[in-house]
């Protein structure tokens, strides 16, 4: 991801990079921006799978979440050169857990080549922007130029890069992946669906508005329930492989820990056992984000959609992220 990127780096170079992605994605006028941001795109996003009738849901989360993220951290809006960007970043992420072996036609030299790839793109847009007449502080590449530290020292142009392109490797499959797995839960346990529907209408009568703000959602109890639920149950964290001889069970950390549960977020969690997002100075500095965006979604799609898994009992596969192997086909409609 880059020597000098905010997850290779640390003592006060990590803590400068973090604290402007804090400060930049998680303070209350910021989530109010993103949330305006990205709520439209969403709806046009859904609107387009139930004219399509039948989606293949991994592919179209990570389509969603990719444009989204290029708007929020690029100001980049949907086409040839995003699209060729999200093929780009697939590849370099299936880099992250291959053995590295740099040779051509294994795909650790495949994630070098792609990132050399997207550094060239983010090259070329620092460039055109460095030589703007006046800078403005519009999105997270913005953010990273301007970015001071108490000497008023500034991130060099090799930092802004290559925090941009591990920025937005972070953001990126992860939100795409507990956004496919969402769909697919809430339909293989339709009561929680069904209690998810009834608060989000709820709140669509409540307050007609075509979208929803952070403090709407903060206010909707079950479904931030729901958010904790998928999180822990689709955790795609990175992971290092290891041999184990026997499954081990911590069975005082959760109840019946492989059943999709949300009530069970009505007690919190035991100390240690739940830690989606790392923990210390190396928590995830987007938690609240994602969080956010998992939750925009799910009011979305219950106040106005309904799908079914077209293969229920579709086989998982583990590499490089635990997802069904049909990618989550669905039938997909308005209510």
């Amino acid at each position: 991801m880059g020597r000098t990127s905010m997850v290779a780096v640390h003592g006060k170079a990590h803590t400068r990079v973090r604290s402007f992605v804090t400060n930049a994605i998680n303070r209350p006028e910021a989530l109010n921006r993103i949330a305006a941001h990205v709520q439209p795109r969403m709806v046009i996003a859904l609107q387009s799978w139930a004219q399509s009738g039948k989606i293949n849901a991994r592919f179209e989360t990570q389509k969603l979440t990719f444009d989204n993220i290029g708007k929020l951290f690029m100001s980049m809006e949907p086409g040839p050169l995003l699209q060729s960007m999200d093929k780009l970043y697939q590849a370099l992420l299936l880099g992250v857990r291959a053995y590295p072996i740099n040779i051509p036609g294994f795909a650790y030299h495949r994630a070098l080549q792609c990132r050399k790839k997207l550094e060239h793109i983010f090259w070329m847009e620092l460039d055109k922007r460095k030589n703007k007449n006046k800078v403005e502080k519009i999105d997270i590449m913005d953010g990273l130029i301007q970015i001071e530290d108490g000497e008023s020292d500034k991130l060099s142009d090799k930092e802004v890069v290559e925090n941009i392109v591990s920025l937005v490797a972070a953001g990126y499959i992860s939100t795409s992946l507990v956004s496919m797995w969402a769909i697919y839960l809430l339909d293989k346990y339709p009561i929680v669906l069904k209690k998810l529907r009834e608060e989000n209408m709820a709140l669509k009568k409540k307050s007609p508005e075509d979208f929803i703000t952070p403090k709407d959602i903060s206010n909707l109890k079950y479904t931030n329930k729901v958010v904790e639920e998928v999180i822990r149950m689709a955790n795609v964290a990175a992971c290092a492989f290891r041999k184990s001889d026997t499954e081990v069970n911590y069975k005082e950390n959760f109840k019946d820990p492989t059943c999709f549960n949300p009530d069970r977020w009505d007690e919190p969690a035991k100390a240690g056992s739940y830690q989606p997002f790392g923990g210390g100075q190396r928590l995830c500095p987007g938690n609240t984000l994602a969080r956010m965006q998992l939750a925009l979604l799910l009011h979305h799609l219950s106040i106005g959609y309904k799908w079914e898994l077209i293969n229920p009992d579709a086989n998982i596969g583990y590499l490089s992220h635990p997802a069904p192997i049909d990618g989550v086909e669905v039938k997909f409609s308005t209510l």
